[in-house]
């Protein structure tokens, strides 16, 4: 009874119960969409989604200038010093908001141009690149608030957020998909999110008076120049990281077809869903942490607190995951897509060495060593496309997963050995 008491009590277990439950909803809406998706538009409208997802992760990237785990970690340095907070909030919401509303023009007038890399020659879905440009400043506006919520530290309130917001995005995203087919699926990765901003406005005004924090006046541009290092780390892996995946979609299309592209954008799917569960434990409870991390020891600590809660559950999960993989995909999808089934085996292998690699990448972030975050980026994301073109060309889809698998090992021991002094 003690024993369930410390337990409770525990601070991380607090964090991992309430998170479990956001990612626990996550994932059910993620199913439902999945569903919706499979029977609306089946395996080559996903791939088309799969190409447009890509695309606004890295246009989101590039409107907030790659700065959100920057912005959790300088205001949470310096949270506790009010004229240091508004002065990060006015600069910071000034120069993304400008920066969004000049990506937005860009969109718009070339919206075209855009459909027909995305698209190839299915010309009428260029009035998903002009929503994407409309919608685009709300959107850059809500990343922002999420990101300095979480950098005061209100992690519950960032999870309440997110738990909302993905309600609503549930009810815009299956209406869009029943109506529009494929074209609301690709209407929803853009609307749904863009739903955010009002919840999270709700929010922000609760933390810090959104106009009352507005102060133009005395912009300290000091603080973009301490963020731009974020920008670079961030461009790495959330701009060139989609165009990577992207192009390897692509040469799918091309070599094997789009309905086998729709299978790798379905196990992706997949594969997203519980990596939920990892990614947003790190944002909000281990990224803040290793940002107050003094030293070697204190890091170390934190590496290992990670290893032995979340990482073996995480990979016990997998191995259910993998006995239940026919009946996940005939429940998620529909049975036109089993042939992934063959494909989890290599995914879920690469993902197991993704999350163990992903708190020591973490620590990059949070102590902003930004050569060595952007080498070994750069590195995984080459070896990754060489890999895939090469096995694909050897063992079909199957190979974009092989080389999933073999990239991470080497990310992993790369990064293992790196951070040696903080792991032994």
């Amino acid at each position: 009874m003690i024993f369930f008491k410390k337990i409770g009590a525990n601070e991380l277990f607090k964090v991992f119960s309430l998170n479990g439950l956001s990612v626990f909803f996550k994932i059910i809406i993620g199913f439902i969409t999945s569903k919706i998706i499979a029977v609306y538009v089946g395996p080559s409208g996903m791939a088309l989604v799969g190409n447009f997802r890509n695309f606004t992760n890295s246009v989101e990237s590039i409107v907030t200038l790659g700065f959100q785990n920057g912005i959790v970690k300088y205001v949470s340095d310096n949270k506790e010093d009010k004229h240091k907070v508004k002065a990060i909030f006015s600069v910071v919401f000034l120069v993304l908001f400008l920066i969004s509303i000049v990506l937005s023009f860009i969109l718009f007038l070339f919206a075209d141009y855009w459909n027909f890399q995305l698209f190839g020659n299915i010309s009428k879905y260029s009035v998903v690149i002009k929503c994407l440009a409309l919608l685009l400043p709300w959107y850059a506006s809500s990343i922002f608030f999420l990101s300095f919520i979480n950098g005061l530290g209100k992690y519950k309130k960032v999870i309440y957020i997110n738990i909302i917001a993905n309600f609503i995005g549930l009810i815009t995203s299956v209406l869009l998909i029943i109506k529009f087919q494929t074209l609301g699926a690709l209407l929803s990765i853009i609307v749904a999110p863009s739903v955010l901003f009002f919840v999270t406005y709700y929010y922000i005004n609760k933390e810090v008076n959104f106009f009352q924090s507005l102060d133009f006046k005395k912009l300290d541009f000091k603080i973009i120049k301490y963020l731009s290092s974020y920008s670079l780390m961030a461009f790495v892996s959330s701009v060139i990281g989609p165009i990577v995946f992207l192009a390897i979609r692509n040469y799918v299309i091309q070599t094997i077809g789009l309905q086998e592209a729709g299978y790798w954008e379905a196990i992706s799917r997949i594969s997203s869903y519980y990596l939920l569960f990892a990614t947003t434990i790190l944002s909000i409870y281990f990224l803040p942490k290793l940002s107050l991390a003094k030293n070697d020891y204190e890091t170390k600590l934190i590496f290992l607190s990670f290893y032995k809660s979340i990482l073996p559950i995480f990979g016990m999960g997998l191995i259910i995951i993998y006995f239940l993989r026919f009946y996940l995909v005939k429940i998620l999808f529909t049975e036109e897509f089993l042939p992934i089934t063959s494909l989890f085996f290599w995914q879920l292998i690469g993902d197991v060495l993704k999350i163990a690699s992903w708190i020591l990448s973490f620590n990059l972030l949070a102590k902003k060593n930004t050569l060595v975050y952007v080498l070994t980026e750069f590195f995984s994301l080459g070896l990754t496309y060489i890999l895939s073109l090469f096995f694909i060309n050897n063992f079909g889809i199957e190979g974009v997963m092989m080389a999933h698998s073999l990239t991470f090992l080497c990310y992993l021991i790369i990064l293992v050995i790196y951070f040696r002094k903080s792991l032994v």
